[in-house]
């Protein structure tokens, strides 16, 4: 049994060749681009991938229409333009999803975050699980950035690793990205507040990816958070031991904490 392939776009020229040559699921691949200007789509065709174009609303809605395409499969493996599959994973996949029983829905799995080629095997938060196999009509997608996933089923997790590479396209284009995020989630957490929602209790969940998404509601509260998360990741998680690249990458995530804080901010004062 072979999987379906889906892959989200927005000019991902650098990135988008060797995410789909990563992959040994040849026969049934798609692309959903937001209407890239760098030749992502002629690339991805030239690969072999069907290409969709879709203005870009938000993340949770672009991946449920990208869901939604007509897949030959039942199982739809879901990668970013810059997530590259590895061997022993996809053939850990292969078996999953020759043996699946009918209750399961979904499964999770790991990445290794590259940075000034080396792993973030601390610095990055590792271990943190995503959705990237999922059951066709199984599962939606929620939240408009930084997505969780809801299964009708089981989910389970897989031991292999999916290779991560966020500054493929430069720390530039990584700040860029974020700035995005960052003022996302300040729209979001400002709603949540005026509302008063604290879905906290979740941080208990067996569920990993609902426990981290209660622990990032409960993290957003903190006084000084991002001398926080840089604390939590230089020091807690030791990413000192990750050299340079570590001390880099922590404070390039508390920057992150920042602009949300001051975006909120702003919003608040007007």
């Amino acid at each position: 049994m072979s999987c379906s392939v889906l892959v989200l776009t927005y000019n991902e020229a650098a990135n988008i060749r060797a995410c789909l040559d990563s992959l040994p699921w040849r026969d049934d691949m798609h692309v959903l681009d937001s209407g890239s200007t760098d030749g992502t789509a002629d690339i991805a065709r030239a690969v072999g991938a069907t290409v969709h174009t879709r203005p870009f609303t938000d993340y949770a809605d672009q991946r449920n229409a990208g869901l939604a395409l007509p897949f030959r499969n039942e199982w739809i493996v879901m990668l970013d333009a810059d997530e590259r599959m590895t061997a022993d994973l996809a053939d850990e996949i292969d078996l999953l999803v020759k043996c699946a029983g009918r209750g399961l829905a979904m499964a999770c799995m790991r990445r290794k975050d590259m940075f000034m080629d080396r792993w973030l095997r601390r610095a990055s938060g590792y271990p943190t699980w995503f959705a990237r196999l999922l059951r066709r009509g199984r599962v939606t997608v929620e939240r408009d950035v930084n997505e969780e996933y809801v299964a009708l089923g089981e989910v389970v997790r897989l031991s292999g690793h999916l290779i991560h590479h966020p500054f493929a396209k430069g720390a530039d284009w990584w700040f860029d990205r974020h700035n995005r995020y960052s003022a996302m989630e300040a729209r979001r957490l400002g709603v949540e507040r005026a509302a008063g929602r604290a879905a906290v209790s979740a941080i208990l969940s067996r569920d990993p990816m609902r426990r981290r998404a209660a622990r990032k509601q409960l993290l957003y509260r903190m006084p000084c958070r991002p001398l926080v998360v840089f604390f939590y990741l230089y020091v807690v998680r030791r990413g000192f031991l990750d050299g340079r690249p570590g001390y880099v990458y922590a404070t390039m995530r508390a920057a992150y904490e920042i602009m949300i804080d001051a975006k909120i901010a702003a919003a608040e004062s007007d």
